[in-house]
Formats: structure tokens, sequence, C-alpha cells
């Protein structure tokens, strides 16, 4: 396998791309790179897909936090196809299929050049069997009138669902190489930040319900409707803090605290420069050393394996579990969808959904909140170890980087063989407790339930991705001011 990635490099290296800049790029530049690509994401969110019907199936309903995209948009698929084909290349490398040695140059740009290649395949792969599962489906009545087949609208949507695809690639490529940060991560804040300031203002009432979808505007309806009695009694506090949304604000408040503290614990390794007399620093190794991305990894993992069920269901076969409105109520599927709050694992909350619901025994639905507890914990661990071997975050890579940057740790060799020993005491373990950490808190606030039902994973993504982008304004700021720090970081 990894002969072919490396035959294959000529030929995917000639599919287009952004140039990578060829010296430093100003900090006012990067911010206005990374401000024109977001307002673009928000303009192209808002763009719908031309011949949908609306009655087409979302399956990707219950990920939209974590995948970036937005419902019946040229967005739908949004960051999906990324990580899915980030998925397949580290599950590859994990069992040993591909034995790229990405601390090589030449081998590290061919498994990023077959990754760009793989995502282009992975736009068709996810928008192609929706359309033939008949859950996008075409606009009869703009077919009659344009005057062509529902065939062609369906060609159509695949068209402009393919185009959004690779626009959210290129769009990534340009934050990544000219802007702050990563595209991925910024779309998935920004979606994400826009589901809570909906989830806390919106005032729509939906269809079929009484209440505004916003929290402070169902808090001004009880107030309207409600007595200070009525309020006060078990069965208000209850409504008060599922139906009001108090449970949910409290867990977004909570996680959002917890996640900060961790993202601060770390480990201080000093290190002082063998040229530069007095020029010292520190390595911090992050409890959360993986970082929360991989938790993407976990949750789209099981996106796509429910997917499969939903479009095999779509098309008679319900041996793997049938599906209402869009949920698995029954076999292997309704094991392996996730919990997103407290009407997916509470008795009576489940078999308060509707008749499909109220036949699911209390033994399964239990059954249900462990297996995900095991998926979100040793799928967060099993991921942030391949994520940090992939990404160059291992420690043998790390110290090479580090004695290739002129700086040794006081007290030891200035090897990159001495510095690996050093850090293999603390890169894996802190890897492993990382990623069972967050896998913890991710189910936790999923089982609780979040402002604007944007899912513990998304919660735990977006305070982490703001607060490694607040990290990445403050080191850009500081590399601008002393350009000898950008050297010794390698960035020149």
């Amino acid at each position: 396998m990894d002969s072919i990635i490396r035959s294959l490099k000529p030929y995917l290296e000639r599919i287009p791309s952004v140039e990578r800049p060829k010296g430093h790029v100003h900090f006012r530049e990067k911010f206005m790179w990374t401000s024109a690509v977001l307002l673009l994401y928000f303009i192209l969110v808002n763009v719908p897909v031309f011949g949908l019907s609306k009655q087409s199936v979302d399956i990707f309903q219950a990920y939209r936090a974590l995948f970036a995209g937005a419902t019946g948009s040229i967005l739908a698929l949004g960051i999906g196809p990324i990580v899915t084909a980030s998925i397949i290349l580290q599950l590859l490398v994990g069992a040993g299929i591909i034995k790229l040695d990405l601390t090589n140059p030449d081998d590290r740009a061919a498994y990023q050049e077959f990754q760009r290649f793989l995502v282009f395949v992975m736009i068709a792969v996810e928008a192609l069997p929706q359309i033939a599962a008949g859950l996008l489906l075409p606009d009869t009545e703009l077919a009659e009138k344009l005057g062509v087949s529902p065939s062609f609208i369906s060609f159509l949507i695949f068209i402009q669902l393919f185009i959004g695809g690779v626009l959210i690639v290129y769009m990534d490529e340009v934050v990544s190489k000219w802007g702050i940060g990563s595209g991925v991560s910024l779309f998935i804040l920004a979606g994400i930040a826009q589901a809570i300031v909906v989830g806390l203002f919106n005032w729509i009432i939906p269809p079929g319900s009484v209440l505004p979808a916003g929290i402070i505007p169902r808090w001004i309806y009880f107030a309207q409707h409600y007595s200070i009695e009525q309020l006060l009694s078990g069965a208000g506090l209850l409504m008060l803090l599922l139906e009001g949304g108090i449970l949910a604000l409290i867990t977004t408040a909570v996680i959002i605290l917890l996640v900060v503290f961790f993202e601060g614990t770390r480990v201080e390794i000093p290190m002082a420069h063998a040229m530069v007399r007095g020029a010292r620093g520190r390595f911090p190794i992050k409890l959360i050393y993986a970082s929360v991305l991989p938790m993407i990894f976990v949750r789209a993992l099981q996106a796509n394996i429910v997917m499969i069920g939903q479009i095999l269901y779509a098309r008679g076969i319900s041996v793997f579990g049938e599906f209402v409105n869009g949920h698995p109520v029954s076999g292997l599927m309704f094991y392996l969808s996730p919990i997103n709050s407290p009407y997916d694992w509470v008795p009576e909350l489940v078999k308060s959904k509707g008749a499909a619901f109220a036949a699911i025994p209390d033994w399964a639905i239990y059954l249900h909140l462990l297996i995900d507890s095991l998926i979100l914990v040793v799928g967060g661990i099993i991921f942030a170890v391949f994520w940090v071997q992939t990404t160059g975050m291992d420690a043998k890579t790390v110290a090479s980087q580090i004695a290739k940057s002129g700086m040794q740790i006081p007290g030891f060799r200035k090897s990159p063989v001495v510095l690996e020993k050093l850090f293999e005491r603390y890169i894996p373990k802190v890897t492993i407790i990382g990623g069972a950490l967050i896998g913890i808190l991710t189910l936790i606030s999923n089982m609780l339930g979040t402002i604007g039902n944007v899912s513990g994973t998304g919660l735990l993504l977006a305070v982490s991705i703001a607060y490694r982008f607040y990290e990445d304004l403050a080191r850009q700021q500081i590399t601008e001011m002393h350009p000898l720090i950008r050297r010794v970081l390698g960035e020149e």
C-alpha cells in the first residue's frame, strides 16, 4: 500500500492546490485571510441546493455541530469527507497496512497528497448514496416546470454538493497555509457558536410545539403562562430543568470551565538554547495532549456507520435496524447511534418520543448508553494515539524538532535519542489519559444535554478550538514582535 502511495505522488501533485507562502506572512494578512474565509463560509451555508425537495432527509442532522455544514445548503456535507478520509488513513496506518515514515519529508508529502485525493473521493462517496437511496429527493414540481426529468435534477444536486465539498477543502487550505489555525477547526467553531446563540435567543416556535426554540424565550413563555406555585412544584422544576433548558445551561457552563481548566493543565519541561546564552523557555505537554479533535473521528465513524444503516433501510434492508424520522429504533444501528440528551437514555423520556420508541425495552436503552460510553472512551484513546502518531506529535518527532531548533534540556546531552527517551516518559501517558478524559467529558455533556443541541462533542470541540485559537493569536503576535522566535520555531 505504501509503495502505491509513493508511486501515485507525481500524479496526485497535479491536483490543483493552494500554494504555500514562500516567506513570512504578516499577522494582519493572516487575520485578513481568516476573516475572509469565515465570511465566505457563512455565505455558503445560506446558499440552498437548487432542486432539492423539502421532503429530503438529512441523515447528518444529529452531527451538524461536528460536520460544520448546514441542512439543505451546498455545504451540506461540511467537513465530513475530510474527517472520513483522515479516519481511513489513520486506521490504515495504525493497522500497519500503510508503512510510511511520516518523519521523512518525502513520505509525509506523499501521505498528505494521497489524503487530499481521498477527500475528493469521499465527497462523491458521501453524496451519491444519499441521492441513490432516495434520502436527498429532487423537486418533481420544479422538474416539470423546467421540462426535465427528476434524474437530471438529482444530477444537479450531486454536482452542487460536490462543488460545496471541494470549496470546503480549498477554504481549509487557505486558512491552514495563509491564515491562523486550521480551516476545519474554524468552521466547527463558527457553526457551534452560531448554534449556541440561536439556542439561547431563537423566538421561532417549531411545528407541533407551543414553546419557542430558544431558552430565554421559553423562560419568558413560562413566566407568562405559569404561576410561581406551578413552577416551584416538582413537575414544574422538572419542566424548567429539561424543557426550560436550565440543565443544558448548567451543563454547558460547567463543561466550558472544565475544558479550560484541563487545557491549562500541563507538564512544562525546561529548555535552553545551546548557542544563545540566557535564552530559556519551557516545552509544555498538555494533559489533553492530542486536543479534542480525535473525538471528531469517533463521532464521524459512528455517523458513517449509521448513514450506511439508514441508506440500507431506505432500500428495504432492515436487518441492521429500523428508522423512524431519521432515528434508529431497533437493531445494531440503535446501539451504535450517539446519545445527545436525556431523551436518548432515560427510559421514560425515550418512550415519550413516539409509539416506535415506546416499544423499546428498558434494558435495551441502558445497553445503548453503555455501548456509547465505551465507544467514546475507548475510541477517544485509540484515535488520540493515532492522531499523535500521524501529526508528528510523538516523542521521536518532537525530540528531533527540538534538537534541530538548537534547544536542549539543561542537564541532558544534546541528542535526539536522549530527548526521545525523556519525552517517552510523558507523551504516551498523557495521550491515553487525555483521550479517556475527553471521552468521559463528552459522555457526561451528551447525557445531560447542551445549549442549542450542539452535543457534548461539539461543545468540547468549540471550547478547545476557541482556547487554542486564542493561543495561536497570542503566538502570532509574539513572533511578529520577536523575529528570532520565528527562526527558532522554524517559521522562516
